[in-house]
């Protein structure tokens, strides 16, 4: 997009929409001029002269690019483009009491794929001592595991290990934003309540599959694992 084309789209904007508009312009703007990480982005005055609009709406348009991390201030370089904490942004979002149905069945659901498809990264990236620390935790939980469905401190030190091996980053601190979420849908009432609960494969089995078995092996075995959410779900 020119310049030219966006002063353009002012011309119509209600001023009551207006930081609105500058605000998604500037961002069409920053990546017009293929700015990266670590840039300086222009000065208010030269985005102002640039878009056609005073410096206060710049300033507040600058502000809610700093609110979302996409800037940031640097002595001696004034604001200059980052990366943003993509998940700190959204776990201040991330309250199951404050989300409707929908999504939170959607982030339900997202933790299931995501547990069924790392088979690989694991298998992969996993050592003995990795083995050798699922035992322990595995060692820790009550012995009828194979017929619980659901108990939080036991999936966070598991899973949680789990999304360590893979050695992702991303997925470690989307686990830890979704386990709340997982939690308050399986007690809310918001899936089909199961009567009969079927027995699955425990967290030992899962050890014992990535210790002498196959990613193949792994991700029948995690769906088997979830078997009962699953069914809340389809039923």
């Amino acid at each position: 997009m020119t310049v030219a084309i966006i002063k353009e789209s002012f011309k119509s904007v209600d001023t009551s929409t207006l930081v609105d508009r500058v605000e998604a312009n500037l961002v069409e703007l920053l990546q017009q001029k293929k700015l990266k990480v670590g840039d300086s982005i222009p000065k208010e005055l030269e985005l102002a002269e640039t878009l056609g609009v005073s410096r206060t709406v710049i300033r507040e348009a600058l502000l809610r690019l700093r609110m979302m991390g996409l800037i940031e201030s640097k002595k001696k370089k004034g604001a200059v483009i980052t990366s943003p904490d993509l998940f700190g942004i959204m776990s201040k979002s991330m309250n199951p009491h404050v989300l409707d149905q929908k999504t939170l069945k959607g982030m339900f659901e997202i933790r299931l794929v995501l547990e069924i498809g790392m088979a690989d990264f694991i298998f992969e990236r996993i050592s003995a001592e990795d083995i050798r620390e699922l035992r322990k935790i595995v060692s820790k939980e009550p012995k009828i595991t194979d017929h619980h469905l659901f108990n939080i401190e036991h999936e966070i030190a598991f899973h949680g290990k789990l999304y360590e091996i893979t050695g992702n980053e991303t997925m470690k601190k989307f686990q830890k934003m979704l386990l709340p979420v997982f939690d308050y849908v399986h007690k809310s009432g918001l899936l089909k309540k199961q009567t009969h609960l079927k027995t699955f494969v425990s967290h030992k089995g899962l050890v014992d599959i990535l210790e002498k078995g196959t990613p193949e092996l792994f991700r029948n075995a995690m769906r088997n694992h979830l078997e009962n959410h699953f069914a809340r779900i389809f039923d």
